[in-house]
């Protein structure tokens, strides 16, 4: 195997994990600069089934919001400046529900500014059975798939430096 194409191999996975955040960036659908104003939503309670969810406005000037769930309107209003507006929303045991957010103006009656799909993923008896405190329990560290993701590429590394390594020193030996 030549020199070159040993690099190109040995550069392959660090590339690819260069471009990853900007690929993951144009996948998460978040918010672009000129929008009026971002949502974010909690998961929903298993006591109740509500969810929360909150826009906030990023301009200077009040703006006008259609809040729509699984295609029906839920509210509509309007965002003081700098300020932010939370819904409860309920959501069935079991059920999952599209979430959107429309800023409306003159000139654009309805332009999605976000959406998103929330489960509620609590059983009829799982809230039953635990105790009060353990209901709301916070949560704490690190996302587990980040983690998962990063032993991968470590792995990858180190099994692309032993190849890199054995491909070096193998066809050198005489008997």
């Amino acid at each position: 195997m030549r020199i070159a194409n040993r690099r190109t191999l040995a550069l392959l996975p660090l590339s690819a994990w260069l471009l990853l955040p900007a690929t993951v960036g144009a996948w998460a659908g978040s918010s672009g600069p000129g929008d009026p104003f971002t949502m974010s939503a909690t998961r929903p309670g298993c006591e109740n089934g509500r969810t929360l969810v909150t826009l906030r406005n990023q301009t200077r000037r009040p703006a006008r919001f259609d809040l729509k769930a699984d295609s029906a309107g839920l509210a509509t209003g309007s965002i003081p400046a700098r300020e932010s507006v939370t819904r409860n929303i309920h959501v069935r045991r079991g059920h999952t529900m599209e979430i959107e957010a429309f800023s409306v103006t003159a000139g654009h009656p309805g332009t999605l500014i976000d959406s998103t799909r929330v489960r509620n993923t609590c059983s009829r008896h799982q809230s039953r059975h635990l105790p009060r405190t353990a209901r709301h329990l916070p949560r704490t560290g690190p996302p587990t798939d980040l983690l998962a993701k990063l032993a991968t590429a470590g792995g990858l590394l180190l099994t692309g430096a032993a190849f890199w390594w054995y491909g070096s020193v193998w066809p050198r030996g005489s008997f």
